[in-house]
């Protein structure tokens, strides 16, 4: 298994159960492992508000316990470079370089990153029979 940098479509996802089984697997040998996200993500993240206040402090505890990658100089270049070339919200852009530049695949449903060839994702809705 790869090293992988998780969106915050697939957290959200993953903690209220909306995925398929085989992604939640997937997802979840991800996460036992200590689990990177951007810090865009955990922002993103962290800003999520639920009725049920289980799933903030779950998603508390996740951030807590993951590897965020800070804004360096290098990922702000590639940022750049990813927003000078398509057309991509700078958010998106910042996780799509905070990849690339740690060489990370992403795991994310959002499909605003398919057309960004150097990054490599995974979309767990659409996972293969075998990783």
């Amino acid at each position: 298994m790869g090293q992988y940098l998780i969106d915050n479509n697939v957290i959200s996802d993953y903690f209220t159960g909306q995925l398929s089984e085989q992604a939640m697997n997937f997802v979840s040998d991800v996460i036992d492992r200590t689990p990177n996200i951007s810090v865009i993500t955990a922002i993103e993240a962290l800003s999520w508000q639920s009725s049920e206040k289980k799933y903030e402090a779950i998603i508390k505890e996740f951030v807590d316990n993951s590897n965020i990658f800070d804004l360096s100089r290098k990922t702000v270049a590639r940022c750049v470079q990813i927003r000078r070339s398509k057309k991509i919200k700078t958010p998106d852009a910042i996780i799509a370089a905070t990849a690339i530049v740690h060489c990370l695949t992403l795991i994310t449903s959002d499909n605003d990153f398919n057309n960004i060839p150097e990054l490599a994702l995974i979309n767990p809705t659409n996972l293969p029979d075998t990783l």
